[in-house]
Protein backbone atom coordinates (compact mmCIF):
# COMPACT_ATOMS: atom_id res chain seq x y z
CA UNK A 1 0.00 0.00 0.00
CA UNK A 2 1.26 3.33 -0.75
CA UNK A 3 2.84 5.04 2.36
CA UNK A 4 0.73 7.88 2.19
CA UNK A 5 -2.33 6.39 1.78
CA UNK A 6 -1.59 3.93 4.78
CA UNK A 7 -1.37 6.75 6.83
CA UNK A 8 -4.24 8.88 6.09
CA UNK A 9 -5.97 5.26 6.26
CA UNK A 10 -4.49 4.91 9.73
CA UNK A 11 -5.13 8.56 11.18
CA UNK A 12 -8.96 7.90 9.64
CA UNK A 13 -9.54 4.83 12.12
CA UNK A 14 -8.06 6.67 15.08
CA UNK A 15 -10.07 9.47 14.24
CA UNK A 16 -13.30 7.26 13.92
CA UNK A 17 -12.77 5.37 17.19
CA UNK A 18 -12.26 8.34 18.86
CA UNK A 19 -16.19 9.28 17.52
CA UNK A 20 -17.43 6.09 18.66
CA UNK A 21 -15.93 7.41 22.13
CA UNK A 22 -17.29 10.50 22.81
CA UNK A 23 -20.62 8.81 20.77
CA UNK A 24 -21.07 6.13 23.70
CA UNK A 25 -20.35 8.61 26.44
CA UNK A 26 -23.18 10.75 25.17
CA UNK A 27 -25.31 8.18 23.87
CA UNK A 28 -26.86 7.16 27.10
CA UNK A 29 -27.52 10.70 28.26
CA UNK A 30 -29.32 11.45 25.44
CA UNK A 31 -31.26 7.95 25.15
CA UNK A 32 -32.64 9.00 28.86
CA UNK A 33 -33.88 12.47 27.60
CA UNK A 34 -35.77 11.02 24.88
CA UNK A 35 -38.11 9.08 27.03
CA UNK A 36 -38.61 11.29 28.93
CA UNK A 37 -39.56 13.80 26.44
CA UNK A 38 -42.03 10.75 25.05
CA UNK A 39 -43.58 10.39 28.76
CA UNK A 40 -44.70 14.25 28.46
CA UNK A 41 -45.60 13.92 24.99
CA UNK A 42 -48.05 11.36 26.24
CA UNK A 43 -49.04 12.75 29.25
CA UNK A 44 -49.95 16.11 27.72
CA UNK A 45 -51.72 14.14 24.94
CA UNK A 46 -53.78 12.57 27.47
CA UNK A 47 -54.46 15.16 29.57
CA UNK A 48 -55.79 17.15 26.55
CA UNK A 49 -57.89 13.97 25.76
CA UNK A 50 -59.41 13.45 29.26
CA UNK A 51 -59.09 16.18 31.21
CA UNK A 52 -58.58 15.65 35.18
CA UNK A 53 -59.47 11.67 34.58
CA UNK A 54 -55.82 11.22 33.46
CA UNK A 55 -54.59 12.11 36.66
CA UNK A 56 -55.39 8.33 37.81
CA UNK A 57 -53.35 6.77 35.23
CA UNK A 58 -50.52 9.41 36.05
CA UNK A 59 -50.90 8.17 39.39
CA UNK A 60 -50.47 4.00 39.03
CA UNK A 61 -48.13 1.41 37.56
CA UNK A 62 -48.52 1.40 34.11
CA UNK A 63 -48.47 3.34 31.03
CA UNK A 64 -47.11 6.56 32.75
CA UNK A 65 -45.42 4.98 35.88
CA UNK A 66 -42.24 2.51 35.11
CA UNK A 67 -39.53 1.34 36.91
CA UNK A 68 -37.46 4.64 36.98
CA UNK A 69 -39.98 7.37 34.95
CA UNK A 70 -43.03 8.96 36.13
CA UNK A 71 -45.26 12.35 35.38
CA UNK A 72 -45.84 14.91 38.11
CA UNK A 73 -48.31 17.83 38.19
CA UNK A 74 -48.02 21.00 40.24
CA UNK A 75 -50.49 24.09 39.49
CA UNK A 76 -49.17 27.55 38.61
CA UNK A 77 -49.58 28.35 42.05
CA UNK A 78 -47.42 26.01 43.03
CA UNK A 79 -49.51 23.21 44.45
CA UNK A 80 -48.85 19.60 43.85
CA UNK A 81 -51.68 18.06 42.09
CA UNK A 82 -50.78 14.58 41.52
CA UNK A 83 -47.68 12.40 41.11
CA UNK A 84 -46.57 9.24 40.03
CA UNK A 85 -43.46 8.99 42.13
CA UNK A 86 -42.61 9.61 45.66
CA UNK A 87 -43.59 12.75 45.77
CA UNK A 88 -46.86 11.51 45.98
CA UNK A 89 -46.67 12.56 49.56
CA UNK A 90 -46.67 16.08 48.88
CA UNK A 91 -49.91 16.27 46.88
CA UNK A 92 -52.06 19.18 47.85
CA UNK A 93 -49.11 21.22 49.47
CA UNK A 94 -47.80 23.99 47.79
CA UNK A 95 -44.22 23.17 46.47
CA UNK A 96 -43.35 26.47 45.25
CA UNK A 97 -40.20 26.91 47.79
CA UNK A 98 -38.72 22.94 47.70
CA UNK A 99 -35.37 23.04 47.12
CA UNK A 100 -32.57 20.14 46.66
CA UNK A 101 -29.97 18.73 48.75
CA UNK A 102 -27.61 21.45 47.84
CA UNK A 103 -30.16 24.02 48.89
CA UNK A 104 -31.09 25.16 44.71
CA UNK A 105 -35.20 26.33 44.49
CA UNK A 106 -35.47 24.34 41.41
CA UNK A 107 -39.34 24.46 41.44
CA UNK A 108 -39.28 28.00 41.66
CA UNK A 109 -37.27 27.71 38.44
CA UNK A 110 -39.75 25.54 36.78
CA UNK A 111 -42.65 27.79 37.54
CA UNK A 112 -41.12 31.20 36.83
CA UNK A 113 -39.88 29.69 32.89
CA UNK A 114 -43.47 27.88 33.10
CA UNK A 115 -45.37 31.24 33.84
CA UNK A 116 -43.61 32.84 31.28
CA UNK A 117 -45.53 30.16 28.64
CA UNK A 118 -41.86 28.15 27.90
CA UNK A 119 -40.89 24.61 28.34
CA UNK A 120 -37.75 23.78 29.75
CA UNK A 121 -35.53 21.46 31.88
CA UNK A 122 -33.81 22.14 35.34
CA UNK A 123 -30.79 20.06 36.42
CA UNK A 124 -30.88 19.23 40.91
CA UNK A 125 -29.67 16.97 43.27
CA UNK A 126 -32.43 14.81 44.44
CA UNK A 127 -32.73 11.03 46.24
CA UNK A 128 -32.48 8.12 44.18
CA UNK A 129 -34.47 5.78 46.03
CA UNK A 130 -33.51 2.94 44.05
CA UNK A 131 -29.70 3.60 44.92
CA UNK A 132 -30.60 5.03 48.22
CA UNK A 133 -28.37 7.78 47.55
CA UNK A 134 -28.55 11.84 46.20
CA UNK A 135 -27.70 11.86 42.71
CA UNK A 136 -28.06 14.69 40.10
CA UNK A 137 -31.02 14.39 38.38
CA UNK A 138 -32.43 16.03 35.15
CA UNK A 139 -36.35 17.10 35.28
CA UNK A 140 -38.00 18.39 31.68
CA UNK A 141 -41.36 20.37 32.01
CA UNK A 142 -44.07 21.40 29.98
CA UNK A 143 -46.62 24.07 30.72
CA UNK A 144 -50.53 22.94 29.69
CA UNK A 145 -52.95 25.93 30.47
CA UNK A 146 -52.69 26.57 34.48
CA UNK A 147 -50.83 23.43 35.16
CA UNK A 148 -47.25 22.32 34.44
CA UNK A 149 -46.21 18.77 33.40
CA UNK A 150 -42.76 17.25 34.99
CA UNK A 151 -40.55 14.49 34.15
CA UNK A 152 -36.83 13.69 35.04
CA UNK A 153 -34.52 11.08 35.23
CA UNK A 154 -31.28 10.70 36.85
CA UNK A 155 -27.78 10.70 35.70
CA UNK A 156 -25.41 7.80 36.86
CA UNK A 157 -22.44 9.76 35.37
CA UNK A 158 -20.91 13.17 35.39
CA UNK A 159 -19.00 14.61 32.63
CA UNK A 160 -15.49 14.95 31.80
CA UNK A 161 -15.72 18.80 31.90
CA UNK A 162 -17.55 17.97 36.13
CA UNK A 163 -14.01 15.49 36.59
CA UNK A 164 -11.77 18.81 35.80
CA UNK A 165 -13.85 21.03 38.05
CA UNK A 166 -13.45 18.62 40.93
CA UNK A 167 -10.42 18.31 40.31
CA UNK A 168 -8.68 22.12 39.96
CA UNK A 169 -11.01 22.05 43.10
CA UNK A 170 -9.03 20.16 45.12
CA UNK A 171 -5.44 21.25 43.58
CA UNK A 172 -6.47 24.86 45.01
CA UNK A 173 -7.63 23.04 48.30
CA UNK A 174 -4.59 20.92 48.66
CA UNK A 175 -2.12 23.96 47.64
CA UNK A 176 -3.88 26.21 50.43
CA UNK A 177 -3.91 23.43 52.89
CA UNK A 178 -1.43 21.10 52.37
CA UNK A 179 -2.28 17.73 54.13
CA UNK A 180 -5.36 19.30 55.72
CA UNK A 181 -7.17 18.96 52.68
CA UNK A 182 -6.70 15.15 52.82
CA UNK A 183 -9.79 15.11 55.41
CA UNK A 184 -12.21 17.32 52.86
CA UNK A 185 -11.25 14.66 50.20
CA UNK A 186 -12.02 11.55 52.41
CA UNK A 187 -15.49 13.09 54.16
CA UNK A 188 -18.75 12.61 52.42
CA UNK A 189 -20.14 15.96 53.26
CA UNK A 190 -16.19 17.50 52.59
CA UNK A 191 -17.57 18.84 49.36
CA UNK A 192 -15.31 16.61 47.03
CA UNK A 193 -17.80 13.25 47.19
CA UNK A 194 -20.17 14.28 43.80
CA UNK A 195 -22.48 11.12 43.20
CA UNK A 196 -19.64 8.94 40.76
CA UNK A 197 -16.93 11.83 41.20
CA UNK A 198 -14.39 11.97 43.69
CA UNK A 199 -10.70 12.92 44.41
CA UNK A 200 -8.15 10.69 45.04
CA UNK A 201 -4.20 11.51 46.23
CA UNK A 202 -1.08 9.31 45.32
CA UNK A 203 2.27 10.63 46.89
CA UNK A 204 4.81 10.50 44.13
CA UNK A 205 7.50 9.55 47.05
CA UNK A 206 6.17 6.32 48.04
CA UNK A 207 3.28 5.31 45.84
CA UNK A 208 0.81 5.23 49.09
CA UNK A 209 -2.68 6.28 49.06
CA UNK A 210 -3.41 9.50 50.99
CA UNK A 211 -7.14 10.13 50.24
CA UNK A 212 -10.05 8.21 48.71
CA UNK A 213 -13.14 9.44 48.52
CA UNK A 214 -14.94 6.46 47.15
CA UNK A 215 -12.60 3.70 48.41
CA UNK A 216 -11.14 4.94 52.17
CA UNK A 217 -9.55 1.15 52.87
CA UNK A 218 -7.02 2.12 50.49
CA UNK A 219 -5.92 4.84 52.75
CA UNK A 220 -2.10 4.23 53.46
CA UNK A 221 -1.54 1.15 50.80
CA UNK A 222 1.21 1.03 48.58
CA UNK A 223 -1.26 1.58 45.44
CA UNK A 224 1.76 2.12 42.66
CA UNK A 225 1.16 -1.61 41.82
CA UNK A 226 -2.54 -1.80 41.43
CA UNK A 227 -4.61 -3.06 38.16
CA UNK A 228 -7.65 -3.03 36.87
CA UNK A 229 -9.86 -5.88 36.01
CA UNK A 230 -7.92 -6.48 32.64
CA UNK A 231 -4.19 -6.16 34.56
CA UNK A 232 -3.89 -2.87 33.06
CA UNK A 233 -1.58 -0.21 35.29
CA UNK A 234 -4.26 2.19 37.16
CA UNK A 235 -1.72 4.40 39.41
CA UNK A 236 1.56 3.47 37.70
CA UNK A 237 1.33 5.30 34.86
CA UNK A 238 0.00 8.89 36.68
CA UNK A 239 3.70 8.17 38.91
CA UNK A 240 5.65 8.07 35.71
CA UNK A 241 4.35 10.79 34.12
CA UNK A 242 4.28 12.90 37.19
CA UNK A 243 7.75 12.61 36.71
CA UNK A 244 7.91 15.26 33.37
CA UNK A 245 4.53 16.65 33.47
CA UNK A 246 2.74 18.69 35.27
CA UNK A 247 -0.71 17.23 34.49
CA UNK A 248 -2.06 14.24 32.40
CA UNK A 249 -4.77 11.44 31.99
CA UNK A 250 -5.30 7.49 31.75
CA UNK A 251 -7.54 5.36 31.09
CA UNK A 252 -8.63 2.23 32.78
CA UNK A 253 -11.47 -0.19 33.85
CA UNK A 254 -13.29 0.48 37.66
CA UNK A 255 -16.09 -0.16 39.27
CA UNK A 256 -18.38 2.78 39.19
CA UNK A 257 -20.23 3.42 42.93
CA UNK A 258 -23.02 4.85 41.25
CA UNK A 259 -23.78 2.30 38.88
CA UNK A 260 -21.71 -0.71 40.96
CA UNK A 261 -20.68 -1.42 37.51
CA UNK A 262 -17.26 -2.06 35.86
CA UNK A 263 -17.05 0.85 33.78
CA UNK A 264 -14.51 2.35 31.53
CA UNK A 265 -13.01 6.07 33.12
CA UNK A 266 -10.72 8.42 32.26
CA UNK A 267 -8.76 10.06 35.21
CA UNK A 268 -7.53 13.76 34.90
CA UNK A 269 -4.26 14.20 37.46
CA UNK A 270 -2.13 16.67 38.37
CA UNK A 271 1.01 16.91 40.35
CA UNK A 272 1.26 18.67 43.25
CA UNK A 273 4.48 19.41 45.05
CA UNK A 274 4.99 15.80 45.95
CA UNK A 275 1.38 14.43 45.27
CA UNK A 276 -0.81 13.26 42.18
CA UNK A 277 -4.35 14.89 42.54
CA UNK A 278 -6.65 12.61 40.22
CA UNK A 279 -10.52 13.21 39.61
CA UNK A 280 -12.04 10.76 36.95
CA UNK A 281 -15.49 10.55 35.03
CA UNK A 282 -16.68 6.93 33.76
CA UNK A 283 -18.26 6.13 29.88
CA UNK A 284 -20.83 3.30 29.70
Amino acid sequence: MNPVRFLLTCCLSVLLAAISIVHAADSAPAADAARVQDLLDRAVARFEKDGELAFGAFSRPGEFVTEDLYIYVVGMDGVMQISGGPSLILVGRDISDLRDAEGKPFVREILDTARAGRPGNVEYRWLNRQHARIERKVAYFRPVGDRVFVAGYYLPRASAEQAKALLWRAVHELKQEGSKAFAAFNDLNGGFVQDDLYVFVVSTEDGRMRAHGATPRLIGKDVSGLKDTDGKPVVAPMLQSAKTKSEGEVDYLWLNPVTRKTERKRSFFVRVDKYVVAVGSYQP
